[in-house]
């Protein structure tokens, strides 16, 4: 999937910012698997001139942004779509044998902070994209890392131990609320791709990060959809963990789970206080209006806000991230600017 979406990514974006590489090849190495392994050379390429460039010469750091925004999003498919069902396993495999290596724990504690981290290196990467000074700072990222990581955290656990309790009702949960969520996304109205056919496939993929983590796809005030979403992961995970007190109850060798249980609601809610700490004070938008540069829309259409950086060349313009650079964020010039690259909300 990441793979297809790569590559129908390079069939749509303007010719200026395409690898000088025939398409055949192109198609050739995404059939081969290889398409994200090209992306990542390229972008190397691409930066060693950079790295060399002169300081008037923006658009080369432009192309690079590009370049290193969709690499960044390719690898939030591949952590949802991948890693993070892979960690699922893991996880169920070490409570079903009560047994664990110090390198098993230890590479399931990474992969935790890996998933986080994917979240955090695709939102600093949507951050480029505006000027320096909303640039995301440490504080910022240190927030952004922890809410994600203590709300992914109880999401996984609650379907290894439901896993444990019911091996294969994963695989009849797991459509269900995929279901639930393609639903959603695709009522939301979503205008990723160039065609209905990727953007059904966009959708789905969306669907599978939206079964472990939030991921903002529409424009317009995020608020009521995420309480409805995290409202309904925070049921949906509390059926499941009480599923599994009902139906088998822990054994004294698994004793330490009913520890790890009940932290498991205090470390979403903390998550989900941390989130509200993020949008309310450190969040791009809430910085333009406390520096007074938001006003109400005017009759032709324009307004004071976060200002996207933009090639010289007004053609150069990556029609999928502007539609996410409006999702994401929502003050916005829409006269007198060019788009380079986008932002979702995650």
């Amino acid at each position: 999937a990441a793979q297809a979406c790569s590559w129908l990514w390079l069939r749509s974006d303007p010719p200026a910012l395409r690898p000088a590489v025939p398409a055949a090849l192109l198609a050739a190495l995404h059939l081969l698997q290889l398409g994200f392994l090209f992306r990542c050379l390229h972008a190397l390429k691409v930066g060693w001139k950079v790295c060399w460039a002169k300081p008037e010469e923006e658009d080369e750091q432009r192309h690079m942004a590009f370049l290193s925004h969709d690499i960044s999003m390719l690898r939030l498919f591949e952590t949802f779509l991948e890693n993070t069902p892979q960690l699922t396993l893991c996880l169920y495999v070490i409570l079903r044998t009560n047994k664990a290596e110090l390198s098993q724990g230890l590479g399931i504690g990474t992969a935790f902070l890996c998933v986080s981290w994917s979240l955090l290196d695709y939102h600093q990467s949507l951050r480029s994209f505006l000027q320096d000074k909303y640039e995301l700072s440490l504080g910022s990222s240190i927030v952004y890392f922890l809410w994600n990581l203590f709300l992914i955290c109880p999401r996984i656990l609650a379907v290894a131990l439901f896993a444990l309790l019911w091996p294969y009702g994963v695989a009849v949960h797991f459509p269900l609320v995929w279901l639930a969520m393609f639903l959603w996304v695709s009522l939301q109205g979503t205008d990723f791709m160039e065609s209905s056919g990727p953007e059904q496939l966009y959708r789905a993929m969306v669907a599978v990060i939206l079964y472990f983590s939030w991921f903002n796809v529409a424009q317009g005030r995020t608020l009521y959809r995420s309480i409805i979403y995290h409202g309904f992961i925070l049921v949906d995970s509390t059926l499941l963990a009480l599923a599994w007190l009902w139906g088998r109850a822990p054994s004294e060798e698994h004793s330490y789970l009913l520890l790890v249980v009940s932290t498991a609601l205090p470390c979403y809610l903390l998550g989900l206080g941390l989130r509200v700490t993020y949008y309310k004070w450190l969040h791009p938008s809430v910085q333009v209006q406390q520096e007074g540069g938001y006003d109400e829309v005017d009759a032709n259409g324009r307004s004071d806000g976060l200002e996207f950086r933009s090639f010289s060349e007004p053609d150069l313009v990556n029609r999928r991230m502007q539609w996410l650079a409006q999702a994401q964020f929502p003050l916005y010039r829409p006269a007198r600017q060019h788009f380079l690259n986008g932002a979702a909300a995650v």
